[in-house]
């Protein structure tokens, strides 16, 4: 059958529940009359068959030291969902809001006890893939997923930083599309459709034809995000296999987007391990990103980041001014 196409927005009952994820990590545990919880004296073991497993996910994915980006935004984005964040470190990077200045990775053996250690305790419901250095890390992280039975995985095909850094050799591009089978969802951009696909995208039925592309290599839907892309509003487009859907939203003015593609994959995976729906989980998560977006934070002297609990209320400075300026502009 021919695909068909919608363009969504998000009813009142789907906003409610977004809004409901945004803090869901805000809820406490009910307390006896003396302020200790009722069970504080039971047995760990007690402790532990009593209180329900919150749910869990995995990133997989490089260091960021500023903070802005990798396994530092996942965490947070997890975070503010009410998701268990656990982690398995590919690499670590010197950076900061102004660029990267080194990247080092970890070995492939480490790699591989990481992922051992995480899934033969946790069992993540879902599983978020970001930078992977290069093909070995990416066959290790494949051999590992496979070995674990993962599920519900996302791939944010990280090449290139905010600043300009490669974040993934070259030769490691055929590595990560064997990876494509393994995936509930891949989110390029549009640079890294283009790459992926070995296509130029000029034009909507471009755009369609990469997203048929990458599908066709064995992920299960395929996200191609519009940030790059040029006009007031943009477009992100999901493709399942067999229908389109598209996410529109008006252009946000600003230099706080270093980590978006980490915040919205992570959102994602976030909203499958609780249970929701793929295409519900894109587009809560669209709506979380853009509201992040709206409050970009602005923490050192370069690109600003979104701010990963847009629902929290901002403290203020001891000077008595916001503590985080919004350098958007309307």
């Amino acid at each position: 059958p021919q695909p068909s196409t919608w363009r969504t927005e998000s009813t009142a009952r789907e906003k409610s529940a977004s809004e409901r994820s945004f803090v869901a990590a805000s809820g406490v545990i009910e307390s006896g009359s003396d302020g200790i919880g009722s069970d504080s004296m039971a047995s760990p073991d007690a402790r532990r068959r009593k209180r329900p497993r919150p749910p869990v996910a995995l990133t997989i994915a490089a260091s960021d030291s500023g903070g802005g980006a990798g396994i530092q935004a996942d965490l947070l984005t997890f975070a503010a969902h009410g998701v268990y964040g656990t982690t398995v470190l590919t690499a670590g990077t010197a950076q900061n809001t102004l660029g990267v200045t080194a990247i080092e990775p970890f070995s492939v053996g480490f790699l591989r006890r990481q992922m051992d250690a995480v899934f033969s305790d946790f069992r993540p419901d879902a599983v978020k893939i970001g930078m992977l250095f290069d093909g070995a890390r990416a066959r290790e992280v494949a051999r590992g997923l496979r070995r674990h039975g993962a599920r519900r995985i996302v791939l944010d095909p990280v090449m290139i930083s905010k600043s300009g850094a490669a974040l993934l050799a070259p030769s490691a591009t055929g590595a990560l599309t064997a990876l494509f089978p393994l995936c509930e969802l891949v989110t390029p951009n549009l640079p890294e459709a283009e790459a992926l696909a070995g296509m130029k995208i000029r034009d909507e039925s471009d755009r369609r034809r990469a997203a048929e592309v990458l599908a066709d290599r064995g992920a299960r839907a395929v996200l191609i995000k519009g940030g790059h892309g040029r006009g007031a509003t943009v477009s992100d487009l999901l493709f399942d296999g067999r229908r389109w859907l598209e996410f529109e939203h008006p252009r946000i003015r600003t230099r706080a987007t270093h980590g978006t593609g980490c915040s919205l994959s992570s959102a994602i995976a976030a909203h499958l391990a609780l249970g929701s729906g793929l295409a519900e989980a894109v587009r809560a998560s669209i709506r979380y990103l853009v509201a992040g977006i709206e409050r970009g934070l602005f923490p050192g002297k370069g690109w600003g980041t979104p701010d990963r609990f847009p629902a929290t209320p901002r403290r203020r400075t001891r000077s008595g001014g916001p503590g985080t300026r919004s350098r958007t502009r309307r």
